[in-house]
């Protein structure tokens, strides 16, 4: 089945490796080997650095899966030699040069910045009794209250570290739209498809948290993506 790739997932902000709980398993139990990275969300450039290492410790071809601010960060370590692919979960897609910052004045904000509260260390946090309706309302109570108060916040710097190059276009792509994404506006989600021409787009009525409350649709959709560049 070709099902020996290496996978690396890269969560985003407010979020840490355990995003992909539901997303693991059914990968794994594909026979993919399946690593998420911990980034430290300090900044781009760090972020990257991190990613950059785990996929050159691969020691093979790997597909690289990036959800929300993830993107930024695979577009920048996208470029590794043994990429050969990259997954876009309700994602950025930026261009050389483009911050989070810029993307996101694109449009009104989305309903979920409201919830994001800056704290005296340069960090931004979604504030907890507001993540469940900004960030993954189509969750439970339960797995709602738990990323709530296990978050990692992100570097205020991040939203202004501007994208190198970008390695989508030159590398094959797919790309997910959450149609009720409270986060990232569902319209740029489809405008950075539509600038990305990726192999394969799909939309789901999905909240920001995609690859948990749609994990199925996410691993078909990693799992046609490393089938077509095994």
């Amino acid at each position: 089945m070709g099902t020996k790739l290496n996978i690396v997932l890269v969560h985003g902000a407010w979020g840490d490796g355990s995003h992909w709980r539901h997303v693991i398993p059914q990968l794994d139990a594909k026979g993919y080997r399946v690593t998420a990275v911990q980034n430290p969300l300090t900044s781009l450039p760090d972020d990257i650095d991190r990613t950059k290492k785990l996929v050159a410790a691969q020691n093979g071809p790997t597909l690289l899966v990036g959800h929300s601010y993830g993107g930024m960060v695979i577009t920048g370590a996208g470029h590794e030699p043994n990429v050969v692919g990259l997954v876009y979960v309700a994602a950025f897609a930026p261009d050389e040069g483009e911050t989070p910052a810029q993307l996101f004045a694109r449009r009104d904000p989305p309903s979920g910045a409201a919830s994001i509260r800056p704290d005296s260390n340069g960090f931004l946090w979604i504030a907890r009794e507001e993540f469940h309706q900004s960030f993954c309302q189509d969750l439970g109570k339960e797995e709602a209250l738990v990323m709530a108060l296990t978050q990692k916040p992100i570097a205020a710097r991040c939203f202004d570290d501007k994208s190198g190059a970008p390695a989508w276009k030159i590398k094959p792509s797919w790309y997910q739209i959450s149609a009720n994404d409270h986060m990232i506006p569902p319209e740029t989600e489809q405008w950075f498809a539509t600038r990305m021409n990726p192999e394969k787009t799909i939309t789901l009525n999905a909240s920001h948290a995609s690859m948990a409350s749609h994990a199925g649709e996410i691993v078909t959709l990693i799992d046609e993506a490393a089938r077509a560049v095994s």
